[in-house]
């Protein structure tokens, strides 16, 4: 047991205490967590994850520690970053369009771009997919969903990584863009019709509500592990605060939501994945990010201490 001199008489379990404060052990970089989290995860169990640049991270890793990653599509390069052709997703309200469209018929005002000078097809709602055709984008969207479905249906964990609270809406109809890049975009397409704001709290625990009661449905032997993603904002659109406290207001937003959402739904718990990488590192003097020009993102290191406690927080060997 743990002790703080706060509150004598009062024994605390040694996750319930600062590491290091008053004569508590730092416990020897592990991350203090309880004894029990619930979930188990083994090499069986099969694993999907979606998200941003951190799910790439962690798929590479399962692979590599031959646990059972589920993967559809491979052969297109949106797939890279996840089980499906979702290419990376930033937001909560990416998450909540992918799975609703995985279950249900979606269908936005406006479904696809055309680029003004090259005529490719770009698909607004997922990073940077572009295709020859319209034919060929109906075609392979279709195909994708039906992949979609299957993944989400058949993981037993679904890892999502939350990221970003900035979101370019369309005024119409309140659909969600991925980013404003792309050929479209570069080639001077109308983006009018998007509106740039910031997300709060409310409206991100709605959209993981959404999908945990989805899952729930559709998928009742699935857990939904919500982890906020390591890798920081390289910039900021908002005019009115600097990139790090506009970092530092997405991660608390996106914590707190996600600490609700494990909170209310059976079917979801929390992975501290951004307080082991950053704090805990912190904590003994370890350094987090990357070197060199992406210096947002972790370290090779800070990725393995997270897999490391992953694998320690669900039971699996280290």
């Amino acid at each position: 047991m743990a002790h703080s001199d706060v509150y004598p008489g009062r024994e605390f379990h040694p996750w319930q205490v600062w590491p290091g404060a008053y004569d508590n052990p730092l416990a020897a970089g592990r991350y203090p967590r309880p004894a029990s989290t619930g979930l188990k995860i083994t090499r069986q169990t099969r694993i999907a994850a979606m998200g941003s640049c951190f799910t790439r991270e962690i798929k590479d890793t399962l692979i590599a520690d031959g646990y059972r990653f589920l993967a559809a599509e491979q052969e297109h390069r949106a797939a890279r970053h996840a089980s499906a052709a979702w290419e990376r997703v930033y937001s909560t309200f990416c998450l909540r369009q992918i799975v609703r469209y995985s279950f249900e018929e979606w269908q936005p005002d406006l479904r696809w771009w055309v680029a003004p000078r090259s005529g490719v097809v770009q698909d607004p709602y997922r990073r940077i997919v572009v295709y020859p055709t319209l034919a060929q984008a109906e075609t392979d969207f279709a195909r994708h969903r039906l992949c979609s479905r299957r993944i989400l249906e058949e993981a037993d964990v679904l890892i999502l990584t939350l990221e970003m609270t900035e979101i370019w809406e369309d005024a119409r109809d309140g659909a969600v863009i991925s980013l404003p890049a792309g050929p479209y975009v570069a080639e001077g397409g109308d983006m009018d019709r998007y509106r740039f704001r910031v997300s709060r709290y409310r409206e991100n625990l709605e959209n993981l509500d959404y999908i945990a009661s989805v899952m729930a449905r559709r998928n009742p032997a699935c857990t939904v592990v919500l982890m906020v993603s390591p890798v920081h904002l390289w910039t900021t659109f908002r005019e009115d605060a600097d990139v790090i406290s506009a970092c530092g207001n997405a991660k608390a937003t996106l914590r707190a939501a996600a600490d609700e959402a494990a909170a209310r739904h059976a079917n979801v718990v929390y992975f501290p994945a951004l307080e082991i990488a950053t704090t805990h590192r912190m904590i003994h003097q370890q350094p987090v990010f990357a070197e060199g020009r992406e210096s947002f993102h972790p370290a090779a290191d800070t990725v393995k201490d997270v897999m490391r406690e992953l694998y320690r927080f669900y039971g699996a060997p280290a």
